[in-house]
């Protein structure tokens, strides 16, 4: 475990922080600068001078042969005689660490820090600053630095890995790379409960302090470490060293979450444009790298000292390398990243223009996930030459990602004996999700007017018919595109219209489209047919539940839902149309009580009828079949006027008063 005695500060040496060298021929008290030239502080005269750029370096050849192999060959087995100016334009690290070999080589103190040692180790390599010719040269020193000071400090291997991008192929070749990217795994692996952290909550506005003041502000034992406490750190890196880094982290067995999640901070770091002004994508991708991260609480971090640096503008070339870097490395988990992020990342890859094997392959990640998507995330702009405003083949594409990924799922042999209901219920439940999805974008892009009828159609047909159990969404995406499309003929409206089942709609549904003028006629009058054949399923269902032989569920339709989208014409001609209805109902149950009064007095006129005429023998009988026959009559009226309801009471009085005739 590495802690803060092992860290670099203020130039330290693997023992003592400095680099000297005694074993020179002049005598010196340091360098100076003068305008853009280095010259050495001695009374002996120079006599060499080495170029880099536009910085001149006024030194003698004895100090700098004695422990350059390079310059020691340039020099003597040059054959245009006694050489005083050399240049060395493509020296690893430029005109400062070839300022620090200098100074090793007069037997100046050198500061060795994190900062430094990458470019001082590239070149003292280019040099051939070796053993060979001295012993303890400046190629082991730095060597040494490197590993035993470097490489156990988290905060170190951060910066040197960062300096590392001005120095290839050197520090690749050097094995610098390799060897930083796998110490920074190692501890963003390791158990972190031997770092020594700062409680920041924010990045800190001041310098960073010095590592070894940082176990006077640890955090108590209590408290817990987040799990994302490296990926700021990580973040700083450029993406081809930030690959690396990723790539022995995922080797070393980091939870692929926490990779995702990394990833996701990566991209909304570095890439211009990655989420949508407003649109609110951030919070999710932010939320979705929290939950991975376990509750990420951006707290708790190192500090790498003041070197987090502020991505400046990307250039495309750029852009496409990271897309293209991230593609790479995504997990092959399928919850690994959100689908949100995917399909961000999907939007700028078609923006750039990245590999199309690289797009296909993140397509195919989308569909994987593609019941997760939004609609806001799915309206992609169409990048090529397309007249449409949205690219729509690219979602037919995710959607036959998806349908292929769900098809391969419910045939796997193992996920059938071992989960045949619940995978099938989930895989169910999926396509549900798609469908509302997929009618929501095509009411979005059907207020395209370039949007043609047969990439609708062809759109809407994706799906199975087992995927929607209700068509409203379906219905209202064609009424969008049939306003948003007033030319269209009357064969293009029936073709339009094939893709809804009828029988499908709510009770909402079908009363707006029964008024829909934009609809074929032969639509309108299948609707009604198919309405009409619900209502009449209901009330037999509910005769059948009143009987208590059946119970019978109605359908519970999402009026709210289907009424946002309706006209306010049609609202308020529904409205008008139900207070039609219940006018005449109340005219039929006026009529109703008025026929139920003719018939009392009716009564009455035949009782005071029977007692004017005196009866005879045997009038009892022929009175009471007279009532009875005038009952029959009656009922028959009522049966033609009446309910059900009233029948059967009115029945049972007939036949009660039949009874009391005839006895």
């Amino acid at each position: 475990m590495w802690d803060s005695e092992s860290e670099s500060g203020g130039g330290r040496d693997y023992v003592t922080g400095e680099l000297n060298n005694t074993k020179h021929g002049v005598q010196t008290d340091g360098f100076e600068q003068r305008g853009q030239s280095w010259f050495v502080s001695t009374d002996v005269p120079t006599d060499f001078l080495v170029q880099i750029g536009d910085i001149s370096f006024h030194l003698h050849k004895y100090p700098l042969l004695s422990k350059s192999g390079k310059l020691n060959r340039i020099v003597y087995e040059s054959r245009e005689g006694e050489v005083n100016k050399i240049t060395l334009d493509d020296l690893p690290g430029g005109p400062e660490a070839f300022e620090l070999a200098a100074k090793f080589c007069y037997g100046i103190a050198v500061d060795l820090t994190a900062t430094n040692i990458s470019g001082l180790r590239c070149a003292s390599e280019y040099l051939e600053m070796t053993e060979d010719l001295e012993e303890g040269n400046l190629i082991f020193k730095t060597e040494a630095f490197l590993s035993y000071v470097v490489l156990s400090s988290w905060r170190d291997s951060i910066l040197v890995l960062k300096n590392c991008e001005k120095l290839s192929p050197w520090a690749e070749n050097l094995q610098i790379v390799r060897r930083c990217s796998e110490s920074i795994a190692w501890k963003a692996c390791a158990n972190p409960k031997g770092i020594k952290w700062q409680y920041t909550g924010k990045p800190p506005k001041v310098p960073s302090p010095n590592w070894n003041d940082m176990k006077d502000l640890s955090p108590s034992r209590n408290q817990q470490v987040p799990a994302d406490w490296w990926f700021e750190d990580v973040s700083i890196l450029r993406i081809d060293h930030f690959v690396r880094v990723m790539t022995a982290i995922k080797v070393k067995g980091m939870r692929f979450e926490l990779i995702g999640a990394s990833l996701t901070h990566y991209a909304i770091k570095w890439l211009p444009g990655f989420l949508k002004e407003g649109s609110g994508s951030e919070g999710s991708l932010r939320s979705h790298s929290d939950t991975n991260a376990g509750n990420w609480k951006g707290g708790l971090h190192l500090i790498v000292a003041g070197t987090k640096e502020q991505p400046q503008t990307v250039k495309t070339k750029d852009q496409q390398m990271i897309i293209e870097s991230l593609i790479s490395i995504i997990p092959q988990q399928k919850d690994s990243v959100s689908c949100s992020f995917l399909l961000h990342l999907l939007r700028m890859a078609n923006m750039v223009k990245v590999a199309p094997a690289l797009v296909t392959e993140l397509e195919k990640r989308v569909g994987m996930q593609f019941e997760q998507a939004t609609l806001e995330d799915l309206l992609i702009p169409s990048y090529s030459k397309s007249e449409t405003m949205y690219d729509i083949d690219l979602v037919q594409r995710l959607l036959e990602h998806f349908l292929v990924q769900e098809q391969i799922e419910s045939s796997s042999p193992s996920r059938q004996s071992m989960y045949e209901g619940s995978q099938r219920s989930n895989n169910s439940n999926a396509k549900m999700r798609v469908a509302r999805l997929v009618d929501s974008y095509l009411t979005e892009v059907s207020r395209d007017r370039n949007l043609s009828l047969t990439k609708f159609q062809v759109l809407a047909e994706a799906l199975p018919e087992t995927a929607r159990s209700c068509d409203d969404g379906l219905y209202r995406a064609i009424d969008s595109y049939l306003k948003a499309h007033p030319t269209l003929s009357e064969h293009e409206r029936k073709r339009l219209c094939r893709v809804m089942d009828c029988q499908k709609l709510s009770i909402d549904a079908c009363m707006h489209a029964a008024q829909n003028e934009r609809l074929p006629l032969r639509v309108v009058v299948q609707v009604l047919f198919s309405e009409q054949v619900k209502i009449s399923n209901a009330l037999a269902n509910q005769s059948v539940k009143d009987t208590g032989e059946m119970q019978y569920q109605p359908m519970v339709s999402n009026r709210k839902t289907l009424l946002e989208g309706t006209p306010q014409s049609f609202q308020e001609g529904w409205a008008t149309a139900k207070k039609d209805i219940s006018t005449l109902k109340f005219e039929l149950q006026t009529v109703s009580a008025k026929y139920a009064q003719l018939q009392n007095d009716m009564d009455n006129l035949q009782r005071q009828f029977d007692k004017l005429v005196k009866p005879k023998q045997g009038s009892a009988w022929s009175s009471g079949w007279k009532k009875l026959s005038r009952m029959k009559k009656m009922t028959n009226l009522e049966n033609n006027d009446m309910g059900s309801q009233i029948n059967a009471e009115q029945t049972k009085k007939t036949t009660r008063r039949w009874r009391n005739s005839i006895s």
